[in-house]
């Protein structure tokens, strides 16, 4: 179990300049608790309560839906094994080339005099690579070790989703897949100006559906609404266009059978990938992250961020450290986003485990354009600045295991080893006989690439002609983007979602239907 950081316990609340304890933004006031309401639970409001049924409404008959769980890689040994044999014979080609001809030798002297020559330019990246591949080995080896948690452990959930100008078909259609796996109590946080979500909602009449009309301060305020609504052991927070497939929802109450498990990471993919070639983009990346990244720290009990597309937790855990999720200042600023990893660490802090569960698998709506997915890339980026920051200066990171540890610095240290990288292939191409080095470092730079992705080619193999694609926008997002969400990460905002429009910056149900019918032409 991770040390506990007692200063959660005991951290009372803030106080304005009045000396009176001040809520959080559109947080309702706690009453002290009496015969009939026990302490901690929120007043009822107007903030609470439904709108008045509509007379001669009929409830519109829906079937569950059930989304199949996306079938596990093919092992295909065959291919692999072709792999291997290929690059064994261009290996033994190239060593009997070098060492048997005028020319090959002459190559091999002239790639020796380079680094001879050039081993000041070449040590700093040469430590970096070591370094990172050195990190990367031993996150997949662990995360080849990982296995799911089976059991048979079930209790109460409650599925608590805040929904902010979420277009009223994507929440629909996204609902239909957790109504489907029969939780105990579904709750949505509507913004107040949804009003068209609002009558669908009400309109099924579902007794396990609370709908709540609250005029959203953020994301945050809108989770402890629901948070404190919530009646079930377990929560699950979702997002509004996430879509769950087939047992997620008993699959994701598995490791809480162990009580040292604090929160839950699910599988995560993009839904209908295919419809964008940025969502074939990010379907690359959000793959490396969970078949590579999150299984090693999950392994290791400290996720370091469990995603809030759908995560799992115990109730109990999260109303004890609920104000500090409310309440986050950052440099004297309120933050916005980022919930996420803050309730990761608030957790973690508090002594418990955040494990992964590969077998319970959502979907997400990711955009469909370049703007709006470097838009998305920025936010996320800001978040784990000041998420990882502060658990470096709270001490929190201390606690956890190394490896998960090793995953932050890779992470807040991602611009610099770019950069390195960047520097050194502009050095190459400066030099009067860099064209061969140049030529070498960018054939290198995608084989590394391809490798350190090749769980994710194990499950799309035809993505290998994204490569060069991957690699561009991986550098872009890797050291421009992250070099800008670093001098600005105390901006705060959500950047692709607006009061004025449905759905999220090209995430709306019309670019599915777009796609869709770009992927059938």
């Amino acid at each position: 179990m991770v040390p506990r950081d007692p200063a959660l316990g005991s951290r009372p609340p803030a106080f304005g300049r009045t000396g009176v304890p001040q809520h959080g933004p559109g947080r309702p006031p706690v009453l002290p608790g009496g015969a009939d309401r026990p302490p901690g639970v929120i007043a009822p409001g107007p903030w609470t309560t439904a709108p008045p049924s509509r007379p001669g409404l009929i409830p519109s008959p829906r079937t569950p839906v059930v989304l199949p769980r996306p079938a596990p890689p093919r092992s295909r040994p065959a291919l692999w094994l072709s792999v291997l044999f290929v690059v064994l014979v261009a290996a033994a080609a190239a060593a009997y080339l070098t060492t048997t001809t005028t020319a090959g030798r002459a190559i091999a002297d002239g790639v020796v005099t380079y680094v001879v020559d050039h081993w000041r330019l070449l040590l700093p990246i040469g430590i970096v690579g070591g370094l990172s591949w050195g990190v990367w080995a031993v996150r997949k080896l662990l995360s080849v070790l990982y296995r799911p948690t089976v059991n048979d452990f079930r209790t109460t959930t409650s599925v608590v989703v805040p929904s902010f100008r979420e277009d009223p078909d994507v929440l629909d259609l996204a609902l239909d897949t957790w109504l489907g796996q029969d939780p105990d109590q579904v709750i949505v946080v509507l913004d107040v100006a949804d009003t068209e979500a609002q009558r669908r909602l009400l309109a099924r009449r579902d007794p396990r559906l609370r709908v709540i009309m609250f005029k959203h301060a953020g994301k945050r305020s809108a989770l402890g609404v629901g948070i404190r609504a919530a009646r079930g052991e377990i929560l699950v927070l979702t997002d509004s266009d996430t879509r769950w497939t087939e047992g997620l929802l008993a699959s994701v109450q598995m490791p809480f059978a162990d009580p040292a498990v604090g929160g839950v990471s699910t599988r995560q993919s993009v839904y209908q990938a295919d419809t964008s070639v940025w969502r074939r983009v990010a379907e690359w990346i959000i793959n490396n992250r969970y078949l590579d990244y999150v299984p090693a720290t999950g392994r290791a009990g400290a996720v370091v961020c469990v995603s809030g597309r759908t995560a799992a937790y115990r109730r109990e855990i999260v109303l004890k450290v609920l104000p500090h999720l409310e309440d986050e200042f950052f440099l004297g600023k309120r933050c916005i986003a980022g919930d996420d990893g803050r309730l990761t660490w608030l957790v973690l802090a508090s002594g418990y485990r955040t494990v992964y569960q590969s077998t319970a698998h959502a979907l997400s709506m990711f955009p469909t354009t370049f703007r709006a997915f470097c838009k998305q890339r920025v936010r996320w980026s800001r978040n784990s600045y000041r998420c990882y920051l502060t658990a470096v200066w709270k001490g929190w990171l201390w606690r956890v295991p190394v490896i998960s540890q090793l995953t932050v610095f890779q992470i807040l240290l991602t611009p610099v080893t770019m950069a390195a990288t960047v520097f050194y292939l502009a050095m190459a191409a400066a030099a009067p006989d860099g064209t061969g080095a140049l030529a070498f470092a960018a054939v290198w730079f995608l084989i590394g690439r391809a490798l350190r992705n090749v769980a994710h080619l194990r499950t799309r193999p035809s993505d290998i002609l994204l490569l060069p694609l991957v690699a561009l926008v991986i550098t872009f997002v890797a050291l421009p983007i992250k070099l800008y969400a670093f001098l600005t990460m105390n901006k705060q905002g959500w950047l692709t979602r607006h009061a004025h429009q449905l759905g999220g910056d090209g995430q709306n149900a019309a670019s599915l239907m777009r796609g869709a019918r770009r992927v059938a032409g």
